[in-house]
């Protein structure tokens, strides 16, 4: 019997598929049942093919229920808003599904929902700051309140930095950078008008420069860096192709001589090694 090709095999493997009418009408149940199946075909499927586009558009279709689920919790929100937060959980679906690996064992829906969440509070964390802050300084002020509340009922008085600094287990100078990060919650108006001294008022957009759009990505470039420099030249190069040259598996394979699966192995393995390199760095 002659061997299938890897072409062969997902043709083979994607025709096995069901073809689903409407994906967003099946039951969570039997979703849960059915993605197990597509995500082992999509595993062996070439990325970019049109095979591949069905099998992933019907696993986010299918699993919208999580979402829905996940969104319940925030439903105090309103009903306007919570359709931002139904979409915004959609990002964290299809981000739990180009990123699960049905080798690790564990339920699809315990791996998705972490996602949704997250991706929903990081929602919240960054529309309800009036200017963004870093994420430990939004997480200390939220510990500073309690403490300040806390001493303030113990001692009768407002408490002193120092105090401050003793119950959060902060140095001084994080809690007074606390403190002026707590002003980035609420702002005025840019129609507001300030004292322009000898020229009256002036509009306080007047006095506000542009924002740089890339700002916010030089901590982690600053951060991802050295990361990246430690990565033998192999794994740097297939980074290089895929996220700046932005080849599929397939062609990163055919330009260093291996196969697809292995390019999926070599990415994965690297991309988890600098999300954990990030992770203790922040």
């Amino acid at each position: 019997m002659t061997p299938l090709s890897v072409a062969d095999q997902d043709t083979r493997t994607a025709a096995e598929l069901p073809r689903l009418d409407d994906p967003c009408a099946v039951a969570p149940q039997d979703a849960r049942e059915l993605s197990r199946v597509f995500f082992d075909r999509l595993a062996v499927m070439e990325e970019g093919t049109a095979d591949y586009q069905y099998a992933r558009n019907t696993l986010i279709e299918m699993n919208m229920s999580l979402v829905r689920f996940a969104a319940a919790r925030f439903r105090s929100r309103g009903p306007e808003e919570m359709e931002d937060i139904v979409q915004v959980g959609m990002i964290g679906l299809i981000k739990a599904i180009d990123r699960f690996e049905i080798s690790r064992e564990v339920e699809f829906t315990s791996f998705a929902v972490p996602y949704i969440v997250g991706e929903i509070k990081r929602f919240f964390r960054d529309t309800s700051w009036a200017v963004h802050v870093p994420r430990r300084l939004q997480e200390a002020r939220v510990q500073l309140a309690r403490a300040t509340e806390e001493l303030r009922s113990r001692l009768g008085r407002t408490p002193t930095v120092r105090e401050l600094s003793e119950l959060m287990c902060l140095s001084e100078e994080e809690v007074v950078e606390a403190r002026l990060a707590s002003n980035g919650y609420n702002s005025s108006s840019l129609d507001a008008a300030i004292s322009g001294g000898e020229d009256g008022e002036a509009a306080l957009q007047n006095f506000i420069g542009t924002e740089d759009a890339a700002l916010e990505l030089v901590e982690d470039f600053h951060a991802l860096a050295p990361l990246i420099a430690e990565l033998d030249q192999r794994d740097r190069l297939i980074l290089h192709l895929r996220f700046v040259e932005e080849l599929t598996q397939a062609d990163i394979g055919d330009r260093l001589g291996v196969s697809q699966m292995h390019v999926s192995r070599l990415l994965s393995r690297t991309l988890k090694r600098l999300r954990e390199g990030m992770l203790t760095t922040r």
